[in-house]
């Protein structure tokens, strides 16, 4: 049996076909953090269990290391009672002499079994490097009374013989306590466990409601395939700055859908003429081939040729608008101007064109798309060129160009019409002309990706003023430009076509 391999665009599968069952975000963290918690808690338990077990027994070495002192002391001068002092309860001491004799007890022990046996004792004092006279304190499990205890034994003299005072006490008190203690912490730990992963899986399910309904949205977008928006949640916080960006992500995928949409119609519209123009042609050559001489065929194709490359070329580049981040080179608009003159109907061989003038005294710099910039200009002189009546004047400013005819110019009421696509006032001079209606759309699209735009008024010709406005340059690019400015200045220059 096989198994399938995880696909690019999905996950895995089960040898049934159906996918595993996906465990969500939301029992992953609480999961997660249910696990950090008990893993936590049974470390603080044990550190605490820990603490208290060292500072109890440290606290007991405490009570028998100031016992036998105290004991030894009073068998030194002398003054032992009848009864050895003790306070702690299961507290036992003892003196000894060399022969393991018990010379004095406390209450609660017998003056005839000593609390530990001489070989317990011989071997504390040889585990300990201490001085004379200092107490050695340590752990035993053979006390003759208790148990598991800790000891305390130190030299002394008493009646002018060499003496041990032997002092202990039980540890059972200690170890039910932390017995006790463990218990409660197995029982506490889970249950703190159990009520923070409860309280985590509320939170988060609060916390992930605004994930869930942009999920849903997303999902209603792309079921729909449609236009949608992401709502956006009622905070400003991640949540919102990511739906904002979702938002923003649709709407260009909106436009980039519309634009393909757009594009696929125009090229349907437009090349549906100058395709059955050809069509026509070659239907007529091919029926009266004596009749149809080739060059005549090749003459009468070619502008029909010309006209759906341009229509094509054109419709393709206003899909590519705004589908790529716009560049941020700097431009330099009297060579921007320049290089429009350079592409445009003005320097065609034989072309009959009007006079040009060139103005680029105060020429600025921008930052964007040379080239798109240039392509802008160009289809603003290209269209002054065919509808002026003698004269076409381009001025470049410190953020804008301006190109001047003195044509009939265009009512006020259409000016923004035809910046449309395919919009033509007059439709068989344009035509005749070679344009697509597209020339001045393209400047308007191209300019507002920049930031600009592409407006239209009245010229001091007389015709019709083309103004392509760019955003203010930065300072960078003023100081730029005013260092420019300082240098040898531009002069205004005149060409003339006949």
């Amino acid at each position: 049996m096989t198994r399938s391999a995880p696909d690019a665009t999905g996950p895995a599968t089960t040898p049934s076909g159906e996918a595993p069952a996906r465990r969500s975000l939301r029992v992953r963290l609480t999961a997660i953090t249910a696990g950090l918690l008990c893993v936590a808690l049974a470390a603080g338990a044990v550190s605490l269990t820990t603490v208290l077990s060292r500072s109890r027994v440290a606290a007991l070495d405490d009570i028998v290391r100031e016992r036998a002192s105290t004991v030894a002391a009073l068998a030194d001068d002398d003054r032992l009672p009848d009864a050895l002092p003790v306070r702690e309860p299961g507290e036992v001491v003892q003196i000894v002499d060399a022969q393991g004799r018990v010379v004095a007890s406390s209450p609660n022990a017998s003056r005839t079994l000593p609390v530990l046996a001489d070989a317990e004792v011989e071997a504390l004092l040889r585990s300990a490097d201490r001085d004379p006279g200092e107490v050695v304190v340590g752990a035993t499990d053979a006390s003759a009374y208790d148990g598991p205890a800790r000891v305390a034994v130190v030299g002394a003299r008493h009646d002018g013989e060499d003496v041990l005072v032997v002092a202990t006490v039980p540890v059972a008190e200690v170890r039910d306590l932390l017995r006790a203690l463990s218990l409660a912490l197995v029982g506490v730990v889970p249950v703190l466990t159990a009520g923070l992963a409860l309280a985590v899986w509320l939170v988060l399910g609060r916390a992930l409601r605004p994930v869930e309904q942009m999920r849903r949205a997303a999902e209603q977008v792309a079921v729909a395939g449609g236009p949608g928006s992401i709502p956006v949640g009622p905070r400003d916080d991640e949540l919102a700055a990511l739906a904002r960006t979702l938002n923003t992500m649709l709407d260009r995928l909106d436009a980039a859908a519309a634009r393909q949409q757009r594009f696929v119609a125009d090229a349907a519209h437009e090349l549906r003429s100058p395709l059955a123009a050809v069509r026509a042609t070659v239907d007529v050559a091919r029926a009266h081939p004596d009749a149809y001489p080739v060059a005549e065929l090749a003459a009468d194709l070619e502008p029909e040729v010309l006209r759906v490359q341009s229509l094509v070329e054109d419709l393709l580049l206003l899909a590519r608008v705004g589908a790529r981040p716009t560049p941020a080179d700097a431009a330099d608009l009297a060579d921007v101007v320049r290089g429009a003159v350079s592409a445009s109907r003005f320097a065609v061989p034989g072309a009959v064109v009007p006079r040009l003038e060139v103005r680029d005294a105060d020429a600025g710099t921008v930052r964007g798309d040379v080239d798109a910039l240039t392509r802008v200009v160009r289809n603003l002189l290209d269209n002054a060129a065919r509808h002026a009546a003698g004269r076409v004047v381009v001025t470049a400013g410190a953020h804008e160009v301006v190109v001047e005819d003195d044509g009939a110019g265009v009512p006020e009421a259409d000016r923004e019409r035809v910046l449309e696509r395919f919009v033509r006032l007059d439709e068989a001079r344009e035509r005749e002309a070679g344009g697509s209606g597209l020339g001045l759309a393209i400047a308007r699209e191209v300019a507002r990706e920049h930031g600009g735009d592409v407006l239209l008024g009245s010229s001091s010709l007389g015709g019709l003023e083309a103004r392509l406005a760019l955003p203010v340059p930065r300072a960078a690019d003023a100081g730029a430009t005013a260092s420019r400015a300082t240098g040898t200045p531009g002069t205004a220059r005149t060409t003339r076509r006949p």
